[in-house]
C-alpha cells in the first residue's frame, strides 16, 4: 500500500475511534502492512499535523494514538459547545494524584497522607474508571491495593506514568484550578477533551491535621 493511502486510512481510523487506539489494533486492520510501517506513518502524521498548524493534532496518549484539538484552541471549542469542561473536585484530585504517584497503594496508606476518610472518594474514582483494584497487599488483613487506569492517562493527556508532572508543576496547576472555581484561568491551557480541567495536586509528605472536608469526603460506600 502506498504511503499516502496508508496515512489517509489511519486518519479515518483515528477520527472514527474517538479514543486512543493502540498500534496493535491499528495494524490489525491491515492485511499487508507491517506494524512498524504503521507506527512510522503515525509518527510522520503527528509531526506533519503539528508543523502545519492544523486544527487537529495526533497525540500518543494512554498507550495509543488519538486525534485531539490543539491546546490553544480550547477556549474557542468551549465557546462553541457553550459549556466549561467538568472538573474533578479537590478531594478527588488529591486522591487520584496520591494513587498515581504512590501506586500500588492501599486505602489506609491514602488516608494517612490525606488525613481524612477516603471511602467515598475512592468509590467515585472507581465509578469514573480513573482507578482500579489491582489485587491485595501481602500484609495483615490483605488490604485492597489501587492503581490508575488507561482512562486516567487519557483524561490528563499522558502517554504513560513517566509523563506525570513534577510536584512544582502540580502546585502551579493546583493554584490555577482553585481560581477556575470562581472564574476564568489565565496561563493554563488544556485540551477540551481533558474533562478534569487540569491534573491533580499531591502532598509531598503525610498530611498534617485533616483538611476541610467536602461532600466527596463525607460520602462513604
Amino acid at each position: 500500500m502506498e504511503e499516502e493511502r496508508l496515512k489517509s486510512i489511519l486518519a479515518s481510523l483515528l477520527f472514527a475511534a474517538g479514543e486512543p487506539v493502540s498500534i496493535a489494533r491499528l495494524a490489525a486492520v491491515f492485511d499487508d502492512v507491517p506494524r512498524a510501517t504503521v507506527q512510522k506513518a503515525l509518527a510522520e502524521m503527528a509531526s506533519q499535523y503539528a508543523a502545519e498548524n492544523r486544527g487537529i493534532v495526533i497525540d500518543e496518549v494512554a498507550g495509543g494514538y488519538q486525534m485531539r484539538t490543539p491546546k490553544d484552541h480550547a477556549g474557542y471549542v468551549r465557546k462553541l459547545l457553550a459549556a466549561r469542561p467538568p472538573r474533578l473536585s479537590r478531594p478527588l484530585m488529591e486522591t487520584v494524584a496520591i494513587i498515581a504517584y504512590r501506586q500500588p497503594i492501599t486505602r489506609p496508606e491514602i488516608e494517612q497522607l490525606r488525613g481524612v476518610d477516603t471511602g467515598g472518594v475512592i468509590e467515585t474514582l472507581l465509578e469514573k474508571r480513573l482507578v482500579k483494584i489491582a489485587g491485595r497487599k501481602e500484609a495483615p488483613g490483605r488490604p485492597i491495593i489501587y492503581e490508575t487506569t488507561a482512562e486516567f492517562l487519557e483524561l490528563f493527556g499522558l502517554k504513560d506514568l513517566e509523563g506525570l508532572p513534577d510536584l512544582s508543576e502540580f502546585r502551579e496547576i493546583e493554584r490555577a484550578v482553585e481560581q477556575a472555581n470562581t472564574g476564568p484561568v489565565e496561563g493554563i491551557e488544556t485540551h477540551p477533551e481533558d474533562t478534569a480541567g487540569n491534573p491533580p495536586a499531591l502532598a509531598e509528605e503525610p498530611a498534617e491535621p485533616a483538611p476541610e472536608t467536602s461532600d466527596d469526603d463525607k460520602t462513604s460506600h
